[in-house]
């Protein structure tokens, strides 16, 4: 806005940041939602990379599986799984909200729930994986 009078402007109070609220177990379940979906979005650019592979020959093939079967690349799998099941269990936690359940302190143990239930999902899964040497 264009100084009219010639007068000096007013310090106007700033917008309240990040920095000013304590974080909750449900903002930090919000923005790891987020965080999630972009994760997700490079993972399934990766599947998207395998399939091109897939078709392209044996030659691609065996250069992708040998990038995906190293530790590096399964770390990076581990990963993707981590976050689909954690974007997936956010997803049902936000349907439960949309029921109209879940408002409370029982939001606290549902953001808590998807945490755990991610973790725990996610060792199970690349457990049997290794075990039954699926990958």
């Amino acid at each position: 806005m264009a100084n009219v009078d010639g007068a000096q402007r007013r310090a106007r109070p700033l917008s309240p940041h990040l920095s000013i609220y304590r974080p909750i177990v449900t903002m930090v379940m919000s923005i790891m939602h987020r965080m999630t979906g972009i994760m997700n979005i490079g993972g399934l650019l990766l599947v998207v990379a395998y399939l091109t592979a897939i078709a392209m020959g044996p030659e691609a093939f065996d250069t992708m599986s040998g990038l995906y079967g190293s530790w590096i690349g399964r770390i990076v799998l581990v990963a993707f799984t981590w976050s689909m099941i954690h974007h997936m269990l956010g997803g049902l936690r936000h349907f439960i909200w949309d029921t109209g359940h879940g408002f409370g302190e029982v939001r606290y143990t549902l953001s808590r729930m998807t945490l755990v239930g991610s973790i725990l999902l996610t060792v199970t899964m690349w457990t049997l994986i290794v075990l039954f040497e699926v990958f």
